[in-house]
């Protein structure tokens, strides 16, 4: 496959199955496979838990997976997970774990209404958090963790 057409296809691969993997969780996971034909592996679309290799240095709220997944290798990878907490104030408590463990705020905002967003960092890793109101599961947390492997 030529460079260019992976330079494409790879993240439109990532965002669509990031995007989809809630809604496939109950059955069997064709965008799990397509994904690993384009990126040659390092896919897990779990489902309802926390991926395997997620990193303990990241902790997480309190409350019922809804969707966990993974992507990438040892050079890099990103994590998705949503988990499903108490109210709208959770993202106080979120900062909180996330400090204690030796995560910087970055930034911090109401995105909208029912939504507040989070930005954290800690070498290697990149934290995102956006809490926000879900007519299914009442509030939910959703975590995007990034980690680049040191030296890359």
């Amino acid at each position: 496959m030529s460079s260019t057409r992976k330079r494409f296809l790879v993240p439109a691969a990532i965002v669509l199955s990031l995007a989809l993997a809630p809604v496939l969780t109950a059955c069997s996971n064709p965008i799990e496979g397509l994904v690993k034909q384009v990126t040659g592996g390092g896919v897990d679309l779990g489902g309802s838990s926390l991926p395997s290799d997620f990193p303990k240095e990241v902790p997480i709220a309190s409350g019922k997976v809804i969707f966990g997944g993974g992507l990438g290798n040892a050079e890099g990878k990103i994590w998705n997970v949503t988990i499903q907490v108490s109210d709208g104030n959770a993202l106080d408590g979120i900062t909180a774990q996330l400090t204690a463990a030796g995560f910087e705020s970055k930034a911090q905002g109401d995105a909208t209404g029912d939504t507040k967003t989070g930005i954290f960092s800690k070498d290697p890793y990149g934290v995102l958090v956006v809490v926000s109101k879900d007519d299914k599961n009442g509030f939910i947390a959703n975590y995007t963790v990034t980690y680049t492997k040191p030296g890359s």
